[in-house]
């Protein structure tokens, strides 16, 4: 089978290139799936790189979130049949077909195409488990830079329905427009300079419960400076590749406090029936057009060099995916 694979760490579009693997055989408790359509998330590509928090032995096939068909079933697999279309992540998405485990695939009623299926998962998972982690409720206010990436757009739209009140910070002007398209509100470009008078007009000057921070470097410290007394800042992402700058007035005069949020981390602790009422949320959601999950690309795996270094573009619209 086709398979992306790395052989060495470095820069995606460079050391990415298309091999011919044998075909997984999936364990007790696994699938293997003919991949249709595989997302590039930025952690995918951290990983080929050598950057990410988990570094797989060498060589690896790339990719970790797919949407596909059910090719075989391994022992003790009975909620699943062969030829049923499911999104599922796994290891090694980036192929013509991966192993995943049986249950953490997500059966797909056909209102979702395969485009929002193969990214329904990590991105929306991270946005519903943030809201969570920074325990917010409704009517409280939140704050989030990056928030033209795939969480953050996530995140505001199911946000919404809960009642929460979200800031959405974006680094280009033309931003506002992409995001106030897709029904986001509140969405302010710090490309602007008074751009913190905008978000307290748009607070009413209501204290700022939390903020999340999908940038790190000095968007750290600009972010922070906007949460109120006890405020909490949040740290998922290193859009910037800088170390988090903040103040310590901040931290000293507001009692701030800094955490660090990493799906990978938090989801192994959630409850099977917290986990799956939330994906079922993300999956209702998505199936009535209520979240819309956006797509830039669509490039074929023979082309996931180019695929990858789309993906690590600035100012694209939705998600680059690979089709089989």
């Amino acid at each position: 089978m086709r398979s992306a694979i790395y052989s060495r760490f470095g820069d995606p579009a460079t050391v990415l290139s298309v091999e011919e693997r044998p075909l997984p055989e999936p364990g007790a408790g696994q699938v293997r799936i003919r991949m249709s359509m595989a997302s590039i998330h930025n952690h995918d590509l951290l990983t080929v790189a050598g950057q990410y928090g988990i570094k797989p032995d060498l060589p690896a096939v790339a990719g970790t979130e797919a949407v596909g068909i059910v090719d075989a079933l391994g022992e003790g697999v009975g909620h699943l049949r062969v030829g049923q279309r499911v999104a599922a992540s796994g290891k090694g998405t980036w192929a013509e077909f991966y192993i995943a485990n049986a249950a953490t695939c997500v059966p797909l009623p056909e209102m979702i195409s395969d485009e929002a299926g193969a990214q329904l998962i990590s991105m929306p998972l991270s946005a519903l488990t943030l809201l969570d982690f920074i325990a917010a409720e409704r009517g409280d206010w939140i704050i989030q830079n990056a928030a033209n990436g795939a969480v953050g757009k996530a995140l505001a739209m199911f946000a919404k329905p809960r009642g929460i009140n979200v800031v959405n910070l974006v680094r280009r002007d033309e931003a506002v427009t992409e995001l106030a398209d897709l029904g986001i509100e509140n969405v302010v470009s710090t490309g602007q300079a008074d751009w913190q008078d905008t978000v307290r007009a748009i607070t009413g000057g209501a204290p700022i419960k939390a903020a999340i921070d999908g940038v790190g470097g000095k968007s750290s410290g600009d972010i922070l400076s906007t949460v109120g007394e006890n405020g909490l800042l949040v740290s998922f992402g290193m859009m910037s590749g800088e170390p988090m700058q903040i103040s310590a007035g901040d931290l000293v005069f507001k009692q701030a406090i800094v955490k660090g949020f990493w799906l990978a981390k938090i989801a192994p602790t959630l409850a099977p029936e917290k986990l799956k009422s939330l994906v079922g949320e993300i999956v209702q959601g998505v199936a009535s057009g209520a979240v819309t999950l956006t797509v830039s690309e669509v490039l074929s795996l023979d082309d996931v060099a180019k695929a990858a270094a789309a993906a690590g573009e600035t100012a694209r619209k939705g998600k680059v995916l690979i089709r089989a």
